[in-house]
């Protein structure tokens, strides 16, 4: 029975007919720019970085350049079921990107941004937020969290922010 709607007026452009089509025929383009065939790109489970949702994925990494070529999701995962969306298929050019920071940065006395260890930047964030506490209160922080975090790290923030700082003042943008 042929559908009563032209069928690209349900797409959500989710890219889910990669994962069934019986054919092979649709397929990422980018997939070609690979130097490792399918067959052997190494699957990495991870968790999507996109929304709180928590779906679960795996990051084909291509051995040889160790990149992420593509994403995929096994239909066993408990929370999506093997389903990703656009963001959750696509959207992770931003891990190999030369802009992104790889290391903590700290400002030095001169004002100029430094790296640094990570215990040395946890220690000076540490220190920071008790002068402004101990010097304006509590309530002159604020926390800022992300709807593209787990529940559970939305969770950690608004206890650091109430328990150890001692602020009420804790929002999450819910846009991605």
């Amino acid at each position: 029975m042929p559908p009563t709607e032209p069928v690209a007026d349900h797409c959500g452009t989710c890219s889910a007919c990669l994962d069934v089509c019986p054919t092979g025929a649709i397929y990422e383009k980018f997939v070609e720019g690979t130097k490792q065939p399918e067959r052997t790109l190494k699957k990495v489970k991870s968790t999507c970085t996109f929304c709180g949702v928590g779906c679960q994925v795996d990051l084909n990494v291509d051995p040889e350049t160790n990149r992420i070529v593509k994403i995929t999701s096994d239909p066993s995962y408990v929370s999506n079921d093997g389903n990703l969306c656009v963001k959750g298929r696509f959207a992770f050019n931003f891990v190999h990107h030369p802009d992104r920071l790889t290391e903590p940065l700290v400002r030095g006395e001169d004002g100029e941004l430094r790296e640094t260890s990570w215990d040395e930047a946890l220690q000076a964030a540490a220190e920071g937020l008790s002068l402004v506490r101990d010097r304006y209160g509590p309530q002159a922080i604020g926390f800022l969290s992300s709807a593209r975090c787990t529940n559970e790290e939305n969770y950690l923030v608004q206890k650091l922010a109430r328990a150890v700082i001692g602020t009420n003042s804790v929002h999450s943008c819910e846009a991605t």
